[in-house]
């Protein structure tokens, strides 16, 4: 035989193994890829695996074959392809062809038959065959030169295997078949005989079904149990068994319009996969297809993209065709400035020592006009043998005219961090300014990743150098002063180029879309200098009162702890789920309500919960992990964090995080921080206001039932809010059917958990779980409310059908929030989807809403005599510092700013105090 083998890919069973066993994947606008990459995964493997194989990669093909014309019924029972794995099948069918391999589809012919076909030929020739298949029919082919593989459970079987695995050898698969039935393929078998009962007799008889229908007088006297009365059935059903044998036996003799001289190596095209994994979003295929390599497995990168550049190897590197400057002499830099001046917008990047802007000191400028040219200046470059290099503060002073330039757009990739860096040097950047990150944001929020190597990657389709490239990892990491200039110009060349040319990329984009333009010029440009600022002056913390804090929880803790081994009735370890779980379900016998995708029983948080309305050991582990959070998390971490230079701590606000819009913060997160527990507003009493000021905390009251009652017209809602009353009181009325006077607090917080818990599409039976309610009552609660606001259930209804039809959702000022599984058969995912729908117009909004404050409330403290800054953000909540004398001032007049920022059907409401610290101000 040769020595390789001719591979024989089962693209049909791997294409649907791959959809229903992997996590389901889809790209920015919608399009499933999962099962797509799990049949590429398994490709890209075979292809390294056997490198120099002939190979094929065979479909069945649409409509009947032969095997219906035996049994009408044959697959009757098998659903329709599910649409989500459906439209898979055109672009897998794409990559497979770029591939550079054979694809077979033949008509009237199953796949199973034109790989039996095909190896039967191979062995024929002298050729060995290797069939890639998870589907267990494909065992019957198994001999002495065809071997079964299944890259999926990285399974081989041979002969030996095969016997191994199912007890007998390859040729009496089809008999096993034959007697036991497939209910997926609708083979009858035998009715009564399974797969014990078949192995039985095959394994008892000197030979397959003929056999045991030769003797069936044998079978009586086979040891196993019904073996018996086991001929009387078999007599019965010759015919459904001589049928099911001829069904499930594999055609080794096709007319195939193809022949083993059609087979061969993978010969890939470069262009048609580039063009495909940008489709489809196969982010670090497409990175090493650009590095010159393609041989990744499980989408993982690898290779090094400036080894492939210098061995010439075809991988495409950003710097292709670029004309780079390294500006080293005062008239190279003048000649640049007298372009800049006439320029109208441009496109800057600072090179630095840190990513944190409190620390970082300028290293370099990157400059950039149009596409294909870029400079760099080098300042602060400070390694052994660097050349000599422009005065830093004189070449910062001489840019800054063209920073604080009104008429000139500013252009960047997150631009708040360069912003902050430069105010440390005492230069604020004016606008207008355009940030590709946030063009890509508002474009589509439900993108991973904003950063500029994603966006390069996903709309240029060029991979960048990263800086690990250019200054090592871990703890040899070089700082950007370090790095030679020979590796640091084309870095920072390329990230103004590429910048340049996303913005180029990104900003039609975004102007073709509905009001998309609107929210990036009047809502999240504006903020980036807003959000610098209030980082930049951070908020005062009194360190003292947390180590107190840290101390008291501590003791807590290890009090929380004791109890838990009492109530175990032996020590374990809290942190441990495999002690917690023995202790639980196998000691205390406590029933398992829930496991994890191993099999084990689970002890996550939500399961606890449930546990401890019922048990007190689940109880207290609660309490002991949420103490245990707040201490590592909080207390112990926050002192950490304040900066020495400025006493204060400085958070950092993201604006391309979230997908509805909303803020989030890091270092530390001050949205997590809990304001319903004790423990939560005692950290919050760490937060303080510096001597001769106070915290003032605006908050929007309700925000998101307000713009439920604006988005859904609903008369009662609206009524409510008009007249000024309790709303959570005015539900619980309605729903319970008592005078508002008459709303007792239980009935107030039901009501409350129904308002809040529908507008982001709580059912039953989590309303049920919430207020400890049967399922039944929870429905008849979210019944009547419903028959009192009508107007909500038809927004709902009006919500998902519009999310359906467009694809995605909108604020009310116009900000989108794509839905890529609103379509989806799974119907857990789609009801995912549809929930989001119904709340996230809400979230969105709130979101809009603040900003607009923000941007507003910024404008103004700057303008007028108020000794005031904002200090954070947090959820619906502005945090002030203000001179303590002019307190009751700003109260109002931020309110009256605050309650301005949109004009709805029903007017804003926010609530302000103020203290001497955050929880006194609320």
């Amino acid at each position: 035989m040769a020595d390789t083998p001719i591979v024989l890919v089962d693209g049909s069973s791997y294409l649907y193994r791959a959809f229903h066993a992997l996590p389901p994947l889809s790209t920015s606008d919608g399009q499933p890829t999962g099962a797509i990459k799990g049949v590429l995964n398994m490709l890209k493997r075979l292809i390294k695996d056997y490198p120099e194989s002939p190979m094929a990669v065979v479909f069945d093909a649409p409509g009947k074959t032969f095997r219906d014309e035996l049994f009408e019924e044959y697959k009757a029972h098998r659903p329709p392809m599910p649409d989500d794995l459906r439209t898979q099948v055109e672009p897998l069918h794409a990559c497979v062809k770029a591939l550079g391999l054979p694809l077979l589809c033949i008509e009237g012919v199953e796949a199973d038959d034109v790989i039996g076909t095909l190896a039967r030929r191979a062995t024929e020739a002298g050729r060995d065959a290797v069939i890639s298949t998870g589907d267990k029919d494909m065992a019957q082919l198994v001999n002495e030169h065809i071997t079964l593989v299944n890259t999926m459970k990285d399974e081989t079987l041979d002969v030996a295997g095969v016997k191994e695995k199912f007890g007998l050898p390859p040729e009496r698969i089809v008999d096993f078949l034959a007697l036991m039935g497939d209910k997926v393929d609708n083979i009858p078998g035998v009715p009564g005989v399974g797969e014990k009962t078949a192995l039985g007799l095959l394994q008892g008889m000197d030979g397959g079904l003929e056999a045991v229908y030769a003797d069936l007088e044998k079978v009586k006297t086979l040891g196993f149990r019904g073996a018996k009365t086991l001929p009387k059935k078999l007599e019965a059903h010759r015919d459904e068994a001589f049928l099911s044998q001829a069904l499930a036996t594999i055609k080794t003799d096709c007319e195939l319009p193809v022949g083993l001289d059609d087979l061969d190596i993978a010969h890939p095209d470069r262009e048609a996969l580039l063009e495909l994994y940008r489709r489809l979003e196969f982010k670090a295929w497409l990175s090493e297809l650009l590095e010159g390599s393609d041989e990744g497995v499980d989408d993982v990168a690898g290779g090094t993209p400036a080894k492939a550049a210098e061995e010439g190897d075809g991988g495409e590197r950003g710097s292709a065709g670029r004309q780079d400057s390294v500006i080293l002499a005062q008239a190279e830099l003048d000649a640049w400035l007298a372009r800049l001046k006439d320029a109208e917008a441009f496109c800057f990047d600072l090179e630095t020592t840190s990513l944190n802007y409190m620390e970082a000191e300028v290293v370099g400028v990157g400059l950039a006009l149009t596409p294909g040219e870029a400079a760099y200046i080098p300042l602060a470059h400070d390694y052994l043998d660097a050349p000599e290099q422009l005065d830093r503060a004189t070449v910062l002073e001489t840019l800054t005219p063209l920073w604080t330039d009104t008429g000139k757009t500013k252009i960047g990739q997150n631009l708040k961090y360069d912003l902050s860096v430069l105010a440390g040097q005492g230069i604020e950047v004016l606008g207008p300014l355009q940030d590709t990150m946030l063009e890509s944001y508002v474009l589509d929020s439900t993108a991973t990743r904003h950063d500029m190597d994603s966006l390069a990657l996903k709309y240029l389709g060029e991979k960048t150098i990263s800086f690990e490239e250019v200054a090592g990892k871990g703890a040899r990491q070089l700082t950007f002063n370090q790095v030679a200039l020979e590796q640091a110009a084309p870095y920072a060349c390329e990230d103004v180029d590429i910048t340049l040319r996303l913005h180029h990329e990104l900003r039609p984009r975004v102007d073709a879309e509905g009001r998309l333009a609107e929210i990036l010029e009047t809502l999240e440009l504006p903020l980036v200098p807003v959000l610098s600022r209030m980082e930049r002056h951070g908020v005062a913390l009194d360190a003292e009162r947390l180590h107190v804090q840290s101390q008291e929880l501590e003791a807590r803790i290890h009090d929380l702890e004791a109890k838990a081994h009492e109530l175990a009735g032996r020590a374990f370890n809290l942190g441990s789920p495999k002690q917690l779980g023995q202790i639980l379900f196998e000691e205390q016998k406590i029933p398992v309500i829930k496991k994890t995708p191993k099999g084990a029983p689970s002890t996550a948080e939500a399961v606890l919960e449930e546990l401890a309305l019922d048990y007190p050991l689940p109880k207290v582990i609660i309490e002991h992990r949420g103490l245990a959070k707040l201490k590592s998390t909080y207390t112990d971490k926050l002192p950490r964090l304040v900066n020495p230079a400025t006493g204060r701590l400085h958070t950092s606000y993201h604006q391309a995080v979230t997908a509805t819009g909303r803020l989030s913060s890091s270092d530390p997160n001050l949205q997590n921080i809990p304001i319903r527990t004790e423990e939560g507003r005692k950290i919050r009493q760490a937060f303080v206001a510096r001597r001769g000021y106070r915290l003032v905390a605006a908050d929007y009251s309700q925000i998101e039932l307000r713009i439920m009652a604006h988005l859904s017209g609903d008369k009662g809602l609206l009524e409510a809010f008009a007249e000024g009353r309790d709303i959570h009181a005015a539900t619980a009325a309605e729903v319970f059917g008592v005078a508002p006077d008459r709303v007792t607090p239980d009935q107030r917080r039901s009501a409350k958990a129904i308002n809040f818990g529908l507008i982001y599409g709580m059912s039953a039976w989590g309303l049920s779980r919430q207020l400890h309610l049967e399922r039944g009552q929870a429905q008849t609660y979210i019944d009547r409310y419903f028959d009192r606001y009508p107007g909500v259930a038809r927004y709902m209804e009006r919500i998902r059908a519009q999310a359906a039809e467009d694809g995605y959702v909108e604020t009310v000022f116009g900000r989108r929030l794509y839905l890529p599984e609103i379509r989806s058969q799974n119907r857990a995912r789609r009801q995912g989807a549809e929930r989001t729908a119904i709340n996230a117009p809400m979230q969105g909004t709130a979101a809009d809403i603040i900003k607009r404050a923000m941007i507003d409330v910024d404008a103004w403290l700057r303008d007028e005599n108020f000794d005031a800054v904002m200090v954070m953000q947090v959820h619906d909540e502005l945090v002030f510092e203000v001179k303590k004398a002019q307190v009751e001032a700003f109260i109002e007049e931020v309110k009256s700013r605050m309650q301005a920022a949109a004009a709805l059907d029903v007017a804003l409401i926010v609530e302000a105090e103020s203290g001497t610290n955050w929880d006194e101000a609320h």
